[in-house]
């Protein structure tokens, strides 16, 4: 651990704060409908798409509705790239020559983007062609992402808006989202990671002599456009198979830095607008704050981890910390600060093997996706992740005063609480259910690439990942298989539309009620004390929930570690 490090890291932390309340209040003007530096310019743009569509801005939506919208909007998304991927030796941009993508592998790519997971169980650069990574996968990384931060906008307004039954247009906001935010951010930042040295190009793949003589196919492609929204969108699948440990993905440090700040940028924001929209910006510190609490915490824990290194190793003299899977360019602290803002912010992209960490470095990456990627999370889904801790710990403060809870002028009954709980306990559902499951097929045993607790952990973490939306994997795990491509493909479904529905029922039933002014029995939500009890809530919910899981893999491993057990590879 040095000093360099720490540095890095608290700026990052300063810049994430810095530029929230600059974003959140744009974010706020944008889906009010009001007037932006950029109105002149794309409001007829925006004009023309509702025409062309049918769609009355005018009119709002029940959130039973809005719901309906974005599952049909979804289910749409699926069909396009499933009938991209099956037709793609058919159709054109494919210099490389890539044939159609097999039944199964499609289906479980095709589910993963539209699910803002970008799960890849391919190599970006062997399987795609350009037309299928651009009309295909970069096309929905702007929707999916679009589809997260409007959900967490329609959340926000159940608890903004008073005896009304609805909660904004699905059209209208998603149409806003990727008109106003995403792409006037995109361009200029495809621009930049062009200038870094990221290609973006039609042209064909590059055939080089090595200075051994010998001949290499350099892939390249249109990359720059998918990585900007890529990260920006915490969407993280990656053109190449190496995600962004690729030099063509992430060439220099500058660029690693831009790209994490980048991850947080939108997710951070929005807790700003969350406070602007219900009339106290403090609320929105308040919950940035119980991010920022769990994202130190993890980030501290990982980079010991990982500077401290392997025992086993250290008793031989190889001290220096754990390198192995990492790139010389990014270091052990860029390494470790990435992994925890990627699994913090469900992106997914990595810019080194998580399967080369150490077992506690690598078990902090599988918690920030346990806690249901409610630090800072992927964009909205992060948001409305968040506000359902809140509401579950309102609940807890209420019984504590045997009174009903308020949150922002809302009381917490009943019927939220049971919907946040469904909400929350869908995703231990699907990620233990599976791999429990995977732990007794022998051909999904046959994929774990190392045996033991960490081979255990590899499939631990892969349906982690898929049900949390996450996308990033330990790289340990052979998951192109049918078993692994259709279990992968449900997970990932439940883990991002499961929590939805919940989460818009809320949102239905708060938009109704009244407010409810302040008294002297109302807890106060701005506090420490409220940071405290949210973060104890999800600490107390997290552990109960998969402490047992992470006995059997990562902690097992380094107690096995620790009395000098070492597991041999197959």
């Amino acid at each position: 651990m040095t000093v360099i490090g720490w540095v890095q890291i608290l700026l990052y932390c300063a810049i994430i704060v810095a530029i929230t309340p600059v974003l959140g209040a744009y974010m706020t003007r944008v889906f009010g409908g009001e007037r932006t530096f950029l109105t002149p310019i794309l409001r007829p743009v925006e004009i023309a798409i509702y025409k062309l569509s049918g769609i009355d801005e005018r009119q709002e939506q029940h959130a039973v509705t809005y719901t309906v919208g974005m599952l049909l909007f979804h289910l749409g998304g699926l069909f396009i790239i499933y009938a991209l991927m099956r037709l793609q030796a058919f159709l054109p941009f494919n210099p490389a020559e890539q044939s159609a993508v097999a039944e199964d592998l499609s289906f479980n790519t095709a589910v993963s983007f539209i699910t803002n997971t970008n799960w890849q169980n391919y190599g970006g650069e062997s399987t795609l062609s350009y037309l299928v990574q651009m009309l295909g996968l970069t096309h929905q990384n702007y929707l999916s992402a679009a589809t997260g931060i409007v959900l967490a906008i329609a959340l926000i307004r159940g608890f903004a808006r008073h005896s009304v039954r609805t909660v904004g247009s699905f059209w209208v906001d998603v149409t806003r989202c990727t008109l106003y935010i995403l792409l006037p951010i995109c361009v200029p930042y495809a621009l930049f990671l062009v200038w870094q040295g990221i290609p973006q190009t039609l042209g064909p793949y590059i055939d080089a002599t090595t200075l051994e003589g010998a001949k290499q196919t350099i892939a390249v492609g249109p990359v720059a456009s998918q990585i900007a929204i890529k990260m920006l969108g915490t969407n993280g699948g990656g053109f190449f198979n190496a995600n962004a440990a690729h030099p063509f993905e992430n060439p220099t440090a500058l660029s690693n830095y831009v790209q994490i700040i980048s991850i947080f940028a939108l997710g951070a924001a929005l807790t700003n607008v969350f406070g602007r929209m219900v009339g106290n910006q403090k609320q929105g510190w308040a919950i940035l704050t119980v991010m920022g609490v769990l994202f130190i915490a993890g980030v501290v824990f990982c980079y010991w981890a990982e500077a401290h290194g392997n025992d086993a190793l250290n008793a031989l003299g190889l001290t220096g910390g754990n390198t192995e899977g990492k790139e010389v360019r990014f270091g052990i602290v860029g390494s470790a600060l990435f992994a925890v803002i990627t699994t913090a912010a469900s992106c997914g992209a990595v810019n080194a093997m998580h399967d080369s960490f150490t077992a506690l470095g690598g078990m902090i990456p599988l918690i920030n996706i346990q806690l249901g990627e409610i630090i800072v999370g992927g964009v909205g889904s992060g948001m409305y992740g968040m506000l359902l801790f809140v509401i579950i710990s309102i609940f807890v403060a209420g019984l504590m005063v045997g009174r009903t809870p308020e949150y922002v002028g809302k009381k917490i009954e009943a019927k939220e609480v049971k919907m946040a709980m469904l909400a929350i306990l869908v995703l231990p559902l699907m990620y233990l259910g599976w791999t429990a499951v995977a732990m007794l097929v022998p051909s999904a045993v046959a994929s774990m690439n190392n045996p033991g607790p960490h081979g255990f952990t590899e499939v631990l973490y892969a349906y982690t990942s898929m049900d949390g939306n996450n996308g990033s994997a330990f790289a340990g795990l052979n998951g192109n298989t049918p078993f692994y491509n259709l279990s992968g493909a449900m997970a990932m479904a439940v883990g991002r539309f499961w929590m939805i529905i919940p989460t818009m029922i809320i949102a239905g039933t708060l938009a109704g009620k009244k407010l409810v002014p302040a008294s002297a029995g109302t807890f106060p939500t701005t506090g420490g004390l409220f940071v405290g009890l949210v973060v104890g809530v999800i600490v107390i919910v997290g552990g109960l929930t998969f402490f047992p899981a992470l006995a059997l893999g990562p902690i097992v491993e380094q107690l096995a570690l620790n009395a000098g057990t070492l597991f041999s590879s197959n």
